[in-house]
């Protein structure tokens, strides 16, 4: 059975959390965490700061991934410790889109927007 890690932010104690967002990490067991709040505490930034990095490192690794594709001599360990790193960039990067989107939504719902438009 999957569990997942709730954490609440202590920035605005009382008050409803106004969203869940799916952290950038996972807990000890490999399952999704969620922070619950106003999206404004140190967690949220925290958060914000390492989806900023997981992304630079995405783009850095494209980039090798483009600059080891493109030479002749590249060995089968080579190309497997390449995968594993794009497999893992994926995650990450699929993660923060996850993430993001639906905060999107979230924040289309409460301001009376559908996809972008007025309701």
């Amino acid at each position: 059975m999957a569990t997942r890690s709730f954490v609440r932010s202590s920035d605005s104690p009382g008050k409803h959390p106004d969203s869940v967002r799916l952290l950038p990490w996972s807990n000890g067991d490999g399952n999704p965490c969620y922070l619950l709040g106003d999206g404004t505490g140190y967690v949220s930034r925290v958060a914000d700061e390492i989806e900023s990095l997981q992304l630079e490192m995405a783009d850095d690794l494209t980039g090798h991934a483009d600059d080891l594709l493109g030479c002749q001599r590249v060995s089968n360990r080579e190309l497997r410790f390449l995968a594993r790193g794009l497999t893992d960039s994926l995650r990450d990067v699929r993660r923060v889109a996850d993430s993001r989107g639906a905060r999107l939504r979230a924040a289309e719902r409460s301001s009376g927007c559908v996809d972008g438009r007025e309701a």
